[in-house]
């Protein structure tokens, strides 16, 4: 197999190359002189630590890269904390680290979504979590979105509190930088606390707010410095030189964790696929509206392109198989593309519709995938459910709810991938981010919303259409104008970088790193035996 270079010309490859650009701004963070200022402190960012911390040339996914990038005038590129999935001595875990490079690494209303989001995958997967504290505490101009209600920073401290007393989900915290007020709470609700001479300090007040509430004054070193937490406080337990040193004693910390059986035996590698994913760029086609060979697509996704289709001949709208990817054992369910002619002589079918019989068939085989114990990915190409009389008097609301009822009891690991469309409740029935998956990763041609722009036209317009059009006449400048602004509305909501930055994904990722992706956050889940139901399960021993 021959890799194909990705083809700039191809809307795929467009897309792509805007996606790179964008990732390479935002993992600047603050900007080269922000940079510079956290190297000439003796301290490296929050990219370098986190790659010091995870195996090289291993695959990783960071999580929320495109979180808050059009918010805020730009000021808060990946809302100032990295998140990631990735592997210590082969072993998966998930990483937050502040960016001291974004406004010294404080809390946007962003930042909590991101750690919490973080903290489910840790928590939901039984994989160690690693805080790598750097944060001078709330934004305070957005403290609204921060501070208070259900989802607001202290549910960072709740989840801190679920992970360690009843999870047994190991929490080690590195404080490499200032970690004041309410933030001092996460690591010390952590097993393990390192701390960084003469960079670190944790303090529930920092010397300024002392002397204001006090009138004491002194200094950081002296007030909640590395070796008063670790001599004097006991609150931490390591202290160490220098970020290096840190990262190098955290490594050795999650080496040594207790390791538990992983749900599924897996060997650590598959054989490759049939197609390269690079195939991609030329199997997608540069208009979203028009067909593609799905399987053609699931060769550069599967070990050997080798599906074993479920029901093969029946709903072909919908495939359903078993295959492997890098080595993982998955059920696999994908949106076929087209016109599907039914070999029984009846009316044919579209590909990207759900019908009656084909959401029978996939929630009898989502059930027996279960039964299993086998993990679920759903490949997404869907632009929803089928309407008319015929569908309604088949039973389409009833096979419906069994599809979306197997889909969200399942408790297998579920993974999402969309490729074009997510539309209507076809989303929903695929796994939509509403119904928990474990993740959900998205080529930068996926298209998530309600419906297509020219749908939305026409679901707004359309009166007022016809009636220009018994009169004889066409839209007016006015009227023009309106439509065009819906359009370019769906257009942008509709673009993948719109449902990263809100979070609707997990990550927006190109083809060559789909099966790297696929392999580490399959494997990720893989450690928790029990149910994957919910952000988090706690134990019925309780």
């Amino acid at each position: 197999m021959t890799a194909s270079a990705p083809p700039t010309s191809s809307r795929l490859g467009d897309l792509a190359q805007e996606l790179t650009d964008l990732r390479e701004r935002l993992r600047l963070g603050g900007g080269a002189r922000r940079i510079q200022r956290q190297h000439d402190q003796g301290k490296l960012t929050a990219r370098e630590r986190v790659q010091g911390l995870l195996d090289p040339g291993e695959p990783m996914v960071e999580v929320g890269l495109l979180v808050a990038h059009d918010r805020y005038d730009g000021q808060a590129p990946a809302a100032g904390v990295v998140t990631a999935v990735g592997r210590i001595h082969g072993r998966e875990v998930v990483v937050v680290a502040n960016d001291a490079t974004v406004k010294a690494g404080s809390w946007w209303p962003e930042t909590i979504t991101k750690i919490l989001r973080a903290q489910e995958i840790a928590m939901r997967s039984r994989v160690p979590i690693l805080y790598l504290v750097d944060s001078a505490g709330v934004n305070l101009p957005y403290q609204g979105g921060v501070f208070p209600g259900q989802y607001g920073a202290a549910r960072i401290f709740y989840y801190n509190s679920l992970m360690r007393r009843y999870l047994k989900v190991p929490q080690l915290s590195a404080v490499m930088g200032p970690c004041i007020a309410g933030g001092a709470y996460l690591p010390a609700l952590s097993d393990t606390i390192v701390m960084v001479d003469g960079t670190s300090f944790m303090g529930l007040g920092g010397p300024n707010l002392v002397k204001g509430a006090t009138g004491q004054v002194v200094e950081s070193e002296e007030l909640g410095g590395a070796r008063v937490h670790t001599e004097v406080s006991g609150v931490a337990h390591y202290r160490v030189d220098d970020d290096e040193a840190c990262l190098a004693l955290l490594r050795d910390l999650v080496r040594d964790l207790p390791r538990t059986p992983r749900s599924l035996d897996v060997p650590t590698a598959g054989e490759p696929p049939a197609r390269e994913p690079s195939e991609i760029y030329d199997i997608l086609p540069n208009d979203h509206r028009q067909v593609y060979d799905a399987r053609a697509l699931l060769d550069c996704i599967l070990d050997g392109g080798k599906l074993t289709e479920f029901q093969g001949d029946r709903a072909r709208e919908m495939i359903c198989g078993t295959g492997l990817i890098d080595g993982v054992p998955v059920g696999l369910i994908a949106n076929a593309r087209g016109l599907i002619r039914d070999p029984r002589g009846g009316k044919p079918t579209f590909g990207g519709i759900v019908y009656t019989e084909s959401a029978e068939k996939v929630a009898y085989f989502i059930e027996t995938m279960n039964r299993q114990g086998r993990p679920l990915l759903f490949v997404q190409d869907v632009s929803g459910f089928m309407v008319g009389p015929e569908a309604e008097h088949s039973g389409i609301i009833r096979a419906g709810a069994r599809f979306v009822e197997a889909m969200a009891s399942a408790t297998v690991p579920r993974l999402v991938l969309t490729l074009n469309h997510a539309s209507g409740a076809g989303y929903y029935a695929m796994a939509g981010q509403g119904f928990d998956p474990d993740f959900i990763l998205s080529l930068p041609t996926g298209r998530m919303g309600v419906m297509e722009g020219e749908s939305a036209i026409m679901a707004l317009f359309s009166r007022q259409l016809e009636q220009l059009k018994e009169a004889g006449q066409v839209p007016d400048e006015d009227l023009s104008t309106r439509m065009d602004e819906v359009r370019r509305e769906y257009d942008e909501q509709l673009d993948a970088r719109f449902a990263g930055a809100r979070g609707f994904v997990d990550e927006v990722v190109l083809p060559e790193e789909l099966r790297g992706a696929l392999s580490l956050l399959l494997r990720t889940t893989l450690n928790n035996p029990g149910p994957h139901l919910g952000p988090f399960t706690l134990p019925s021993t309780l």
